[in-house]
């Protein structure tokens, strides 16, 4: 049962908590034979641990049969080794469910884009421009990076943790070993401008296949920067050299390209705009100012979408149930409550407050269809008001 190891680390529990999440009605050693297929749970213990971890208890027999490759993570070494492996749970639980909507919803990813041979760092400025050109994106700024990620079925994923975590990037493969999905992580809770660096960034792994004489992360970097601040866009906005710039210039950059001033200052050096001696004054003064960690005017993160958009459709085209939907999503939002048809005993089955919360969703319903209809219906006359196309 290795998937009851997976979910239990993308859960974040230890063997030990878990076995009292459970009530103790087995031992952390029992736990750890299922896991290792020395031993089988029980049903009544199955079906327990199935209401813990958030999923079907038939679920926990089954292997995923879509295998999960992180090809690149960024941390730092103080990372803990318990995090790590929880952090890795959760990106592998994340883009399986992803890639089994997918194959709902037969959709397939374009995979022409990525595995760009890079010898040197210019490479990847031209790799940035191909994906442009490739996913029809112009040269202008790019307002929502992670709309276009998932339109392409780059999946943007979320982890809830801690500062020396970056991100990972990942491909999800079928048991025939070919790629079906691919996914880019990044840290919850950072500001906006740090949030599209890192997953342009984690993009740039997916797409560059680099020399080994070539550093992989600073040509993740570079692509990044390519990727967000095109090259020509950037000079016709503040010219092809600059002796100087100020705060408030960089400001407006900062909310116009969407990534930090840091990242702005570097990208203005690659391009050769400003110079080496400007470049290391600015960073001395981010320094003073702590605007390492905390930039001012921090732009609001973005937020991933398309899972709930694609649950809403194979609900409405009958392709997943609600209680499917709900597996994946946790708790299932009002507008997945109404996509689809509830059997009564799916409904009784549900917890009272979920119950509670339809029923009220339903009443408000019936009450605005029922005072919009006294406004079409004359009480004195008990005629109907026909109503002109307008």
């Amino acid at each position: 049962m290795k998937r009851l190891k997976q979910l239990r680390l993308a859960r974040g529990y230890t063997l030990d908590a878990l076995a009292k999440e459970i009530g103790g009605l087995v031992t952390k050693q029992a736990l750890s034979k299922y896991e290792t297929g020395r031993s089988r749970p029980s049903a009544t213990v199955a079906n327990q641990l199935a209401a813990v971890l958030g999923i079907k208890a038939i679920n926990l027999w089954f292997e995923p049969s879509v295998s999960v490759e992180i090809i690149a993570y960024r941390k730092l070494a103080r990372l803990a080794k318990k995090e790590q492996a929880r952090i890795e749970a959760v990106v592998s639980t994340a883009l399986q469910e992803r890639c089994w909507v997918q194959d709902k919803l037969c959709l397939k990813m374009n995979m022409d884009w990525m595995g760009f041979p890079i010898t040197h760092l210019n490479e990847a400025e031209k790799a940035a421009y191909e994906v442009r050109r490739r996913w029809s994106l112009g040269l202008d700024s790019i307002s929502d990076l992670t709309g276009i990620l998932e339109d392409n079925l780059v999946h943007v994923l979320e982890v809830d943790t801690q500062r020396e975590f970056d991100g990972i990037a990942a491909l999800a493969k079928d048991a025939e070993g070919e790629i079906i999905a691919s996914g880019v992580t990044t840290r919850t809770s950072i500001a906006g401008d740090r949030y599209r660096m890192n997953l342009a960034h984690e993009l740039g792994h997916l797409v560059l296949k680099t020399d080994s004489a070539c550093d992989e992360e600073a040509a993740a970097f570079r692509f990044a920067g390519a990727f967000l601040v095109p090259e020509e866009t950037l000079k016709r906005e503040i010219g092809s050299w600059r002796n100087n710039i100020q705060l408030p210039e960089l400001l407006a950059l900062k909310r116009r390209f969407g990534i930090s001033i840091q990242a702005l200052l570097r990208r203005m050096l690659d391009l050769s705009i400003i110079s080496e001696s400007a470049y290391t004054s600015w960073q001395i003064a981010i320094s003073k100012q702590g605007w390492r960690t905390q930039e001012p005017e921090p732009l609001k993160p973005e937020k991933p979408d398309w899972l709930r958009r694609m649950l809403l459709r194979a609900l409405a085209e009958g392709i997943v149930s609600a209680q499917e939907a709900e597996d994946i999503l946790g708790t299932l939002p009002t507008e997945l409550m109404h996509a689809a048809p509830m059997k009564r005993a799916a409904f009784l089955r549900l917890p009272i407050e979920q119950r509670r919360k339809i029923l009220e969703t339903q009443a408000e319903d019936m009450r605005r269809h029922y005072e919009e209809s006294l406004e079409k219906y004359d009480l004195e006359t008990g005629e109907v008001e026909s109503y002109e196309p307008a």
